[in-house]
């Protein structure tokens, strides 16, 4: 496929996902009680209020590539104003992701379903979508930087370790977290993440599309 034909569709696929993986997180954060994402706006559909400009430009260049890694503007949360701050706030942290994964399994369904009676060019749109969630879905589970799987794996520490956690991930943690980016960036041979989630990719292709797509 060309490759402005291909951005094409990726693109708005990218707007969409990265709208619902971020007003999830929102959504729930402000079911718990936490009033912090709508002050700041974040308790919407709209895509343009969730984009972070390199974390979106990462997702499209990426997707067309093969493997849609990147990330949108961090919610702000505060747990302690959630009515249970530990599992609530990772509820909400976790329904970004989970989102993610749902999109896929819908637009796979449909696929698995109907892919004979629809219009190529929606099959191929479903199929980008399928793969740009999933790797969605994989990449923001990892335990580093600033990804929702580093504060999924804080629940499960105690107290004074979580703050220590969440401390270097976020300064020395994020510049790790950016430099095996840039080995990816630099060379697709390189690419560490690529490498660590191209498994679970696969086998997540095969369960919900029966199939692997690269």
């Amino acid at each position: 496929m060309p490759t402005a034909a291909l951005f094409l569709y990726i693109l708005p696929i990218v707007l969409l996902s990265l709208a619902i993986h971020e007003y999830a997180h929102a959504k729930v954060a402000d079911s718990a009680g936490d009033p912090t994402p709508r002050m700041f706006g974040r308790v919407t559909m709209n895509p343009f209020n969730h984009l972070d400009p390199m974390g979106t430009l990462m997702i499209v260049l990426s997707s067309m590539a093969g493997f849609g890694l990147g990330w949108g503007r961090p919610v702000p949360m505060d747990p302690n104003k959630m009515r249970n701050p530990r599992w609530d706030h990772f509820s909400a942290v976790i329904a970004g992701p989970v989102s993610n994964l749902l999109i896929a399994g819908i637009c796979a369904i449909v696929l698995r379903l109907g892919a004979s009676a629809l219009p190529s060019g929606l099959v191929i749109f479903l199929t980008l979508a399928v793969l740009v969630n999933i790797s969605l879905f994989l990449f923001n589970l990892l335990p580093i930087g600033p990804l929702d799987g580093m504060w999924i794996a804080g629940t499960f520490m105690s107290p004074p370790v979580r703050h220590q956690w969440v401390r270097w991930n976020l300064t020395t943690g994020s510049l790790v977290f950016l430099g095996i980016l840039m080995l990816g960036w630099i060379s697709p041979e390189l690419s560490i993440v690529s490498k660590v989630l191209m498994p679970g990719r696969e086998l997540l292709e095969k369960l919900l599309l029966g199939r692997t797509l690269l």
